[in-house]
């Protein structure tokens, strides 16, 4: 992390500059029993490959708003890095009607159908699986991602003070929420190589500064847990001491 990191995109240069290998966000889905681990690289590349999907083929531009339709996830946090890369104003639980853009998990596509502009389906099947049928109207994220490169570079520098994320109905610019994750990492405690274990939902800036930012702002990590509240106490803490986790928010 450096000091002059003023967006997320920013944060994630600097997280893969200082130590590309070390873990940034591990995922686990307690109904299905999933479990990913991402290293700074390895997230770094899904995003560069997901703000290519977004620059070229959707033709997203800054400014443009995404009505993001996702559970807490490690592809969220992917889509969330992407459309910072770009500049385009991720809504978290939009209105897909009001939207340039959609991307929507599986539960949400009929919602997401009332986007007039591009709309991206993801399945959110374990190690990214594409849908046994792709939905009409929507492109596979699973099929279209892996084949756009791996480095990106925008069209248009991203403007820090511009608009960059909308949730729970406050608009924050991107050095806005550089600044705010910051605080909350502070808040918390984190520090470089802090491990915060998670299990709030992204709908809420609390969860998504607890699931990525604050981490991300301290060059720390997350484990992120969907589904929690299936997991017993006993096991819980058992994951705890198995992944090393220093702060927990759930």
């Amino acid at each position: 992390m450096n000091a002059t990191d003023r967006t997320p995109a920013d944060l994630l240069r600097s997280a893969l500059a200082a130590d590309p290998g070390r873990p940034l966000v591990t995922f686990y889905d307690d109904a299905t029993g999933e479990r990913v681990e991402l290293s700074v690289a390895t997230f770094a590349n899904w995003v560069a490959k997901t703000a290519n999907l977004l620059q070229g083929d959707l033709n997203a531009e800054p400014g443009d708003r995404l009505a993001l339709l996702l559970p807490a996830h490690w592809q969220s946090a992917v889509w969330l890095l992407a459309c910072a890369s770009v500049g385009v104003v991720a809504e978290v639980g939009g209105d897909p009607a009001g939207a340039d853009l959609v991307v929507s998990g599986p539960d949400t596509l009929e919602e997401a159908a009332a986007c007039s502009g591009e709309r991206v389906a993801l399945a959110l099947r374990p190690l990214g699986g594409r849908f046994p049928q792709p939905p009409a109207g929507f492109a596979d994220y699973a099929v279209e991602v892996p084949g756009q490169g791996d480095r990106f570079a925008p069209f248009v520098p991203v403007d820090a003070d511009g608009p960059g994320l909308v949730v729970g109905g406050e608009e924050l610019s991107y050095a806005q929420l550089v600044g705010r994750a910051r605080e909350d990492a502070a808040k918390l405690g984190l520090t470089a190589g802090s491990r915060t274990l998670s299990g709030l939902g992204y709908d809420t800036w609390d969860g998504l500064s607890a699931g990525l930012f604050a981490a991300l702002a301290t060059d720390g990590s997350v484990v992120l847990c969907r589904n929690l509240d299936r997991l017993s106490p006993e096991a819980l803490t058992a994951r705890t001491e198995t992944e090393r986790v220093t702060r927990t928010v759930a």
